[in-house]
């Protein structure tokens, strides 16, 4: 794989288990490229170790006075240079491909699962910790998976040359080859607690990011509040906590750097103290002994490789475990699906609440609790979870949201996800311009302007093209990062314009208008029925205005479908609906109901649900 080919066309399935097991998955899926880098490893590294030999036959040549081999000392010279220029290129160029290809594997993984997972993901795992895991960590990923072909180079180059100088002079030889291993696993002692204070690090970093995401997305509300200083000064000792965790890191680490710089010293000085001593006994020429001492001295260049693949795997193997944390997450339901890919039409059903959206109709649904309708918002779109199936009932298995009579969790992903629509009462718009926010699959049916029409998006084109002067076209206007130059409204009417452009089969919104004024509320109930006629559109919302415009009403009430209807019927019928709808309380409710009892009005269900609530309120006094 080579970096224009990205990305991968399949870049396979993980192993999470643990983080070591995904570091050597990786590696296994790359041995073309560690091979290659291999390779290259070992001629630049022998050719370097190389020279040593070369240099000590041109000493010895000048002291013997032989030209001939003077001459083959150069020749010898300059082929090892130009292996070294050769060599050094090489990896340096497949080092670099490993490198970004390991880590556009790693970040192709992430956002697969980031996709199949949803709004589940971050129910799961911390804001902060996926974005570390998305950027610093792929990084340090990579580092490790390609500086393990470099290591492997830097090894077998240090065995040949222990093995090449106790064959060529064996007295200074031996000492190198007992000395080289010490140097080789002096540090090892070390690296526990080096790497124990990586971790430190990384998790106070995770965390410091986490805060500093928190405090950007809600900016404005702590402005309005004047809580940006308290806020800021969180961040501030988290920064600071990070930094003190990465200063107790360094010095680790360069304690053992200074290891790595000593004992090679340390060993240069016996060899030239023995080699001294074995060439006064004439035991050895001049020649060999500055053979030997230049082999040792150039041994420290492969050897720093082993510091480096040490430190690159401490700071890869926290990273590798919050990645194989994140890619070892599943959905409730399978993603691959047993049918085939299409797209189904016809009512919506949900055999755990009993809610059924007739086809071509807009139904809303009236929920007392906010957080079960975002869960059942999900569960209509086939993105079950525990959590859903925790608050609504049921279990996963045999309850699927039915569809035209086809479950959704038997349909591939990416078919279900055609099929229906969801957008929660927080929708995200990403940065870029506004042509490029509505660059997303759609039927081709509804155009920009007629979605943007229906939203009474009118305000926002303005809003946007005053702030993109360079602007001529309001598609062109620039949205900033998560639309944060926008109100909540603004936002929230723009993503429905996205929604609605889209034109799903089935569109199922939560609380759309929340953040909107009840003018522009009733136009966009308006709009928003007219784009959909014929389309299957649930809303979950308790706007009367919302719902007057919905041609059926269902209330779920625990977990289940109680009442069914239209607005005017329930809101007079229904008090459990009315008590929801006008925000009653339970005190209000019981004195209308006493009223409506004086005057002969009440039904026999009327005075069922009126003893109930004097019951509870009797239990709470």
């Amino acid at each position: 794989m080579q970096i224009q080919d990205l990305p991968y066309p399949d870049p396979g399935v993980p192993d999470a288990r643990s983080g070591p097991r995904f570091l050597w998955w990786l590696g296994r899926n790359q041995l073309g490229g560690q091979f290659k880098a291999l390779a290259w490893g070992l001629l630049h590294f022998l050719a370097v170790s190389a020279l040593p030999f070369c240099v000590g036959l041109a000493v010895q040549s000048v002291i013997d006075r032989s030209g001939t081999r003077l001459a083959l000392a150069g020749a010898l010279m300059a082929a090892c240079g130009a292996c070294i220029a050769l060599g050094e290129l090489m990896l340096h160029r497949t080092a670099v491909t490993n490198w970004i290809t390991a880590a556009a594997r790693v970040q192709q993984l992430l956002a697969r699962r980031t996709a199949l997972l949803g709004s589940a993901l971050t129910r799961r795992v911390a804001a902060g910790e996926v974005v570390a895991v998305s950027t610093g960590d792929v990084e340090k990923i990579g580092w490790f998976v390609e500086g393990v072909s470099r290591f492997s180079a830097a090894a077998v180059t240090v065995v040949v040359v222990c093995v090449a100088l106790v064959v060529y002079q064996p007295a200074l030889g031996v000492i190198v080859a007992v000395g080289v291993p010490v140097l080789a696993v002096a540090v090892l002692p070390l690296l526990p607690r080096a790497t124990r204070r990586a971790d430190f690090q990384r998790e106070k970093a995770g965390r410091a990011t986490e805060l500093a995401s928190d405090t950007v997305a809600g900016l404005r509300v702590l402005r309005g509040i004047g809580g940006e200083e308290l806020f800021l000064d969180r961040y501030r000792r988290a920064s600071q906590e990070v930094r003190r965790a990465a200063v107790h890191s360094a010095r680790m680490w360069s304690l053992i750097s200074a290891i790595q710089v000593l004992l090679p010293g340390l060993l240069m000085i016996a060899v030239v103290w023995r080699g001294v001593q074995l060439a006064r006994d004439g035991r050895i020429e001049v020649g060999e002994l500055v053979t030997v001492y230049s082999a040792v001295m150039l041994l420290t260049y492969p050897l720093r490789h082993f510091e480096e693949i040490a430190m690159a795997y401490s700071f890869s193997r926290p990273s590798a475990r919050r990645a194989a944390r994140v890619l070892s997450l599943e959905r409730a339901v399978d993603s691959a699906g047993s049918l085939a890919a299409e797209v189904p039409g016809g009512d919506l059903y949900d055999p755990v609440t009993g809610l059924l959206a007739p086809s071509g109709r807009l139904t809303a649904v009236v929920c007392g609790d906010p957080d079960a309708a975002g869960l059942l918002a999900e569960r209509l779109g086939g993105h079950a979870s525990e959590r859903v199936e925790d608050v609504l009932g049921g279990g996963p298995k045999g309850s699927s949201v039915v569809l035209g009579g086809v479950p959704l969790d038997e349909l591939p992903l990416e078919s279900a996800r055609t099929a229906v629509l969801v957008q929660d009462k927080d929708p995200v718009l990403l940065s870029g311009s506004l042509r490029e926010l509505f660059d997303v699959p759609a039927s081709g049916l509804v155009s920009a302007e007629a979605a943007l029409s229906a939203a009474q998006c009118d305000d926002v084109l303005d809003a946007l093209t005053q702030g993109s002067l360079a602007a001529e076209d309001p598609m062109d206007a620039r949205i900033t990062e998560r639309g944060r130059s926008l109100s909540g409204g603004q936002r929230q009417r723009l993503a429905l314009a996205r929604s609605l452009i889209t034109d799903p089969e089935v569109l199922v919104l939560d609380e759309p208008t929340s953040a909107v004024d009840s003018h522009t509320e009733a136009r966009i109930a308006d709009g928003v029925r007219s784009l959909r006629a014929g389309r299957t559109t649930v809303v979950l919302t308790s706007s009367p205005l919302l719902l007057d415009h919905a041609d059926r009403v269902v209330l779920v009430h625990e977990g289940e479908v109680v009442a069914v209807g239209v607005h005017r019927e329930l809101v007079h019928s229904e008090p459990r609906y009315r008590a929801v709808v006008t925000r009653e309380t339970e005190e209000e409710a019981a004195a209308e109901t006493a009223d409506r009892t004086a005057l002969g009005e009440v039904t026999v269900d009327d005075e069922a649900v009126l003893d109930g609530v004097l019951e509870e309120i009797e239990e709470t006094a």
